[in-house]
């Protein structure tokens, strides 16, 4: 199984994309992160050099605190730099499966200014399997909330569809009452959301007066099936008027795989990360 992690690093050496005054925002859903297999330092030192390419990680499907400590010390041992996380205080989901939200995050290069909240559902109903995540940062002058997210799969789209069309309802009260007193309140959502962006589901979110735009392009495939590449369901929206001259305009997806797919995804994972990068001074 080493050959795994080799192949990962040869990527990762020849895969650098920030560059100077920029940075860059990624999620990535880690698949259970933390349960036992025969694979978890391995999939450790795969996820690692993945989230090495990035300066903050939005992570989806933690399922073990003490994994992310691990993955700290993992890529302090690859990058040589400090690296940081913060995690959400409890899991949520279901009564017989449940995770974490985090994010891991190069001091050097971005501060938390805020701990995270749950987006609350008091008074709302009952709408998330899995409540969304957020917490507010720092890269240079640029400050922006990221929220997470990680939708339910269920039996049926329909299920998925109804998360889907809340996330306006996530985004205002991130914006309006998480950091109310901020001047230019920009939030970012990133996450697994198991539905494509041109589902319309989406559409009241992506009409938002703040024309929310999806970053990764709609047909990008960002699941990673036994065969191949399979199904676009992770994505990062952001503020488009909000982030002019913040969002460089480069994004997209980090495939890792070398066309090595059922391997690939028994180790390390069955989704790639995908990113944004941002100016740290505004043009």
């Amino acid at each position: 199984m080493k050959k795994i992690s080799k192949l990962i690093a040869i990527f990762i050496i020849t895969s650098i994309f920030t560059f100077g005054g920029t940075a860059n925002i990624a999620s990535f859903n880690t698949l259970h992160l933390g349960w036992k297999s025969d694979y978890r330092q391995e999939k450790i030192e795969g996820i690692a050099s993945i989230i090495s390419l990035f300066d903050l990680v939005g992570i989806q499907e933690i399922m073990k605190k003490d994994a992310v400590k691990k993955l700290i010390y993992e890529l302090k041992a690859q990058t040589g730099v400090e690296w940081k996380y913060h995690i959400s205080p409890y899991a949520v989901g279901s009564k017989k499966y449940r995770e974490y939200f985090a994010y891991v995050y190069r001091i050097d290069r971005v501060k938390l200014l805020k701990k995270g909240k749950f987006y609350p559902e008091e008074n709302r109903g009952k709408n998330f399997m899995r409540e969304p995540y957020g917490a507010k940062f720092q890269m240079g002058d640029f400050e922006f909330t990221y929220v997470l997210v990680h939708s339910i799969f269920g039996k049926k789209t329909t299920e998925r569809q109804l998360e889907a069309m809340q996330m306006i309802d996530v985004y205002d009260w991130f914006k309006e009452e998480y950091d109310k007193d901020a001047e230019e309140n920009i939030v970012i959502i990133g996450g697994d959301f198991n539905i494509p962006s041109y589902d319309h589901a989406f559409s009241g979110f992506l009409e938002h007066r703040d024309l929310i735009v999806d970053a990764i392009p709609p047909n990008q495939k960002t699941t990673i099936g036994k065969n191949g590449l399979a199904s676009s369901y992770d994505h990062i929206f952001y503020p488009y008027e909000l982030m002019r001259g913040w969002y460089t305009g480069r994004n997209g997806v980090v495939d890792f795989t070398d066309n090595n797919h059922r391997e690939i995804r028994k180790v390390i994972s069955d989704h790639l990360p995908v990113f944004i990068e941002v100016n740290t001074k505004k043009d």
